[in-house]
């Protein structure tokens, strides 16, 4: 197997970039095996958690007091329909709020209303088509008693655990504070005013260095100053920061939009607190595990939450069906390329990934092997002279590209996302387009969303290298489970077409 050897260089700064000087991060706690604690996480465990109280309930009654019979199925119709009704409500009524987690029983006669308005339902479709005299009236006045009860007690448990969990330092999310001035002030001192919030300050970081440590505001000097915005993406991607809050003046407008372009690369949530600059940028509401502290996201984190467990187990259980069904294509493959030219029949290559981390991608060999590695890589044009006869078809069928199975079981790739490029292309594309790292927010795929829009094979104009970043940046903010899809079916098509592939 061969290995392209190519030497990387430290990030290019962005241009326009806050000039800071370097420090040394502060001592982080180490983050547990445990996911920081958020707002759609907690909401999903209760959904959850709600389901099996009202389907529960609903069976076991049904179990104890009606007696089966082929004739008497509409009670498992009933069951499901009460169910869906009261989750409805329940998410109408905002009571998967992370701070109704918290304190349920302020909220105990709301529980009581939904549950009788879900049977109230019930009563009222039986009734439209006749169905009240087959239902048991000892069952409906159980279930909704017993509904109720659960739903209110397994509330209560869910509420002390997540006050347990709050007093666990490694699943509360940390948080990173830019700014030392009035903003931060202010801020600081509304975090300290919602202690039931599961967050930590980890510490303020500084847009310039300079200001004495005796001449900060309180509470901002009660906090470890960490450094500069240097420090502060080292421990982003360290992984000791989950979301950053930039507290600066809102008239200081260039100086905040450059700091959000600088962040925007990173791997992180970035919400920026309160002041006059806000139609400047994009924003909308937090999520509500940060209670009512005065911030506005301009950055959100691509697969959060639920999303990223749902793409992870989409990209394993697709690697692992192609590993199963292409096993014999891809020994027939290797075969091929031996007898066709000399050389390794893999070729490995450094690529860039998922939070700018470099790691080796692998591909079916499809030009004449070369012993010494090139100064700089080059990419494919139509009829090079590199390529060897096996290889064209390869390239052209995309075929040389099933080897990254191997990187999607081993986590580096996924099976849809940006394509990955060579540390010298991306060294490149970067001084040649803005907003160009934040593609690398997300896993690199075998197929994405740019391929199928057109932007596949070489990027020789500016108009290309803009299309492809544009749709890169695209399916990170809006991935979806239909767009993963929609991605594949198309790449299907595309892929019996060879269209751009040479």
């Amino acid at each position: 197997m061969s290995k392209t050897t190519e030497t990387t260089a430290d990030p290019l700064p962005i241009e326009g970039a806050i000039p800071v000087e370097p420090a040394s991060p502060g001592q982080h706690r180490r983050r547990g095996f445990l996911p920081p604690l958020s707002a759609t996480t907690v909401s999903s465990l209760l959904v959850v958690s709600d389901s099996i109280a009202m389907l529960l309930a609903g069976f076991l009654l049904y179990d104890w007091i009606v007696v089966y019979s082929p004739q008497q199925n509409f009670y498992w119709t009933a069951i499901g329909f009460v169910w869906l009704v009261t989750l409805s409500i329940l998410n109408f009524g905002r009571l998967y709020r992370y701070e109704v987690a918290l304190q349920p029983l302020t909220r105990t006669k709301l529980f009581f209303i939904v549950v009788a308005t879900a049977f109230l339902f019930l009563l009222a479709v039986a009734f439209s088509i006749n169905f009240t005299e087959s239902l048991s009236r000892r069952w409906v006045a159980y279930y909704a008693l017993t509904g109720t009860t659960l739903l209110v007690v397994q509330r209560v448990l869910i509420a002390k655990v997540l006050h347990h969990v709050h007093l666990l330092e490694k699943t509360r999310r940390n948080m990173a504070v830019i700014g030392t001035g009035e903003q931060a002030r202010r801020l600081l001192s509304a975090i300290e005013d919602t202690p039931q919030q599961p967050i930590s300050v980890t510490g303020v970081y500084e847009v310039q260095s300079g200001a004495p440590p005796d001449g900060l505001p309180l509470p901002v000097s009660k906090y470890a100053r960490e450094g500069g915005i240097a420090a502060l993406k080292k421990s982003v991607r360290d992984g000791q920061v989950d979301d950053v809050l930039v507290a600066l003046p809102w008239s200081q407008d260039e100086l905040i939009i450059s700091l959000l372009d600088e962040l925007r690369e990173l791997p992180v949530n970035v919400f920026l607190a309160s002041d006059l600059v806000g139609f400047r940028t994009e924003f909308k509401a937090p999520p509500s595990h940060f209670g009512q502290l005065p911030l506005l996201q301009v950055v959100g984190k691509p697969l959060a939450g639920w999303d990223s467990l749902i793409k992870a187990m989409e990209d394993f259980v697709l690697a692992v069906i192609v590993f199963v069904l292409l096993t014999p294509l891809m020994a027939l493959i290797a075969i091929c390329i031996k007898l066709d030219s000399s050389g390794p029949v893999l070729f490995r290559q450094k690529r860039v990934g998922f939070n700018n981390q470099i790691f080796d991608v692998y591909k079916f060999r499809s030009m004449y092997h070369n012993q010494q590695a090139p100064q700089k890589t080059l990419q494919a044009k139509k009829n090079d002279a590199r390529v060897t006869r096996i290889g064209k078809f390869l390239r052209r069928s995309s075929l040389d590209e099933l080897p990254q199975i191997f990187n999607v079981l081993n986590g580096t790739m996924s099976i849809v996302g940006p394509r990955p490029h060579a540390l010298d292309h991306n060294e490149e594309f970067a001084k040649r387009a803005k907003d160009y790292f934040a593609r690398h927010r997300v896993k690199p795929g075998i197929t994405g969303l740019a391929q199928v829009k057109g932007y596949r094979g070489e990027t020789d104009t500016a108009e290309k290298l803009e299309g492809r970043i544009r749709n890169d940046n695209f399916y990170a903010e809006n991935w979806s489970l239909s767009l993963d899809i929609w991605i594949l079916l198309r790449t299907v098509v595309i892929t019996i077409m060879g269209k751009n592939a040479y």
